[in-house]
């Protein structure tokens, strides 16, 4: 028997099973509970210009969500993720203003050694056999020291120099950072890289060998290997898919400010986890989607942006981030109970 002849995904079922099994669907209702009760709480939330800051703060997650998404439904975690962001902007940074290169030259070489990051956690996942937990939190150990102290000793402070004034930084800045208009109101493009992520981890999940290939390795890797699935590689591909992420959030972080901080990301790996779980990801592994991951991401926008519309003190903010994760996780239970019962 092959890994797709089980995989639920193609069984013919009625659109009611097929709504029910989708693993978006609890947060999809939760999305849409927050968004009436900020749009009744906050009279600011539904102009348009709060839209965008909603979706530009739900981008910024969203982002990472996407990957580290991927990486859950397959099995793993990654709690490098947050500072691997700031480890790829202060990459670009210092290279760049280094060298006086091109900041181009800098992105190059902030990709390809933030994919090495990447390679280097699933290379010692499957190397070694050990948890994910243990192997990505050495990592985030590892490069909140490297941030700090290689930007000490470049730079001798905590945060990189300008690179403002240096070649390619208008360009790169377009890429990046930059915002476009509809109407009268300026969005920014890190959506469009947020979104262009959901259809790419989408098609890959549900349209490709590589997505069965993830959910059979989240599913069960043992039974997963006996019917040929790679999965060394998938895991490995699954971490490499995070740096991507990383580095792009990461050059978006630098070309936004010209400057980074070397100790920003550190707390950050959790909410792309939270942001992933509340999208209908299981902490076990084999069950998930790339749009519930923005879903979930989307619920922590509209959270930030509508505590300070709803003009409420922002140190809540936390604490309805802890109960949505908590309601999320034991509605996309019930969900996920409900769609075994009506097979």
């Amino acid at each position: 028997m092959s890994a797709t002849t089980t995989d639920d995904r193609l069984l013919r079922t009625s659109p009611l099973k097929k709504l029910l099994g989708r693993p978006e669907l609890g947060s999809a209702v939760g999305a849409i509970a927050v968004f009436v009760f900020f749009a009744l709480a906050a009279d600011s939330f539904l102009q348009a210009s709060s839209l965008s800051t909603v979706l530009y703060a739900s981008s910024t997650i969203g982002i990472m969500a996407v990957p580290v998404a991927l990486l859950m439904i397959g099995g793993e975690f990654d709690l490098s993720a947050g500072v691997m962001v700031t480890s790829s902007a202060l990459i670009s940074s210092m290279f760049s203003y280094q060298m006086t290169a091109n900041v181009w030259v800098g992105v190059g070489v902030s990709l390809l050694v933030t994919l090495a990051i990447g390679a280097f956690n699933g290379f010692m996942l499957t190397r070694t056999g050990l948890p994910s937990f243990i192997i990505t939190l050495g990592t985030f150990l590892m490069l909140t020291g490297m941030n700090l102290g290689f930007t000490k000793l470049i730079d001798g402070t905590v945060s990189t120099k300008t690179i403002a004034d240096m070649e390619g930084f208008p360009t790169a800045h377009d890429v990046f950072a930059s915002a476009f208009t509809i109407g009268d109101v300026d969005f920014k493009i890190t959506i469009l890289w947020w979104f262009g992520l959901v259809a790419v981890a989408s098609w890959i999940l549900l349209r490709t060998r590589v997505g069965n290939w993830i959910f059979a390795v989240g599913g069960n890797k043992d039974a997963a290997r006996a019917v040929g699935v790679p999965v060394t590689r998938t895991k490995i591909g699954l971490y490499m898919g995070v740096a991507l992420g990383a580095w792009i959030a990461g050059q978006h972080l630098l070309f936004s400010y010209d400057v980074v901080q070397s100790g920003e990301g550190v707390g950050n790996e959790l909410i792309y986890i939270i942001a992933a779980v509340i999208g209908g990801c299981l902490i076990t592994g084999g069950y998930g989607s790339a749009v519930g991951s923005a879903v979930g991401a989307f619920i922590f926008g509209m959270t930030s942006k509508g505590i300070v519309f709803a003009e409420w003190n922002p140190d809540w903010f936390k604490f309805f981030l802890g109960a949505m994760l908590l309601l999320a996780t034991l509605l996309n239970a019930w969900v996920r109970k409900r769609a075994e019962a009506t097979k």
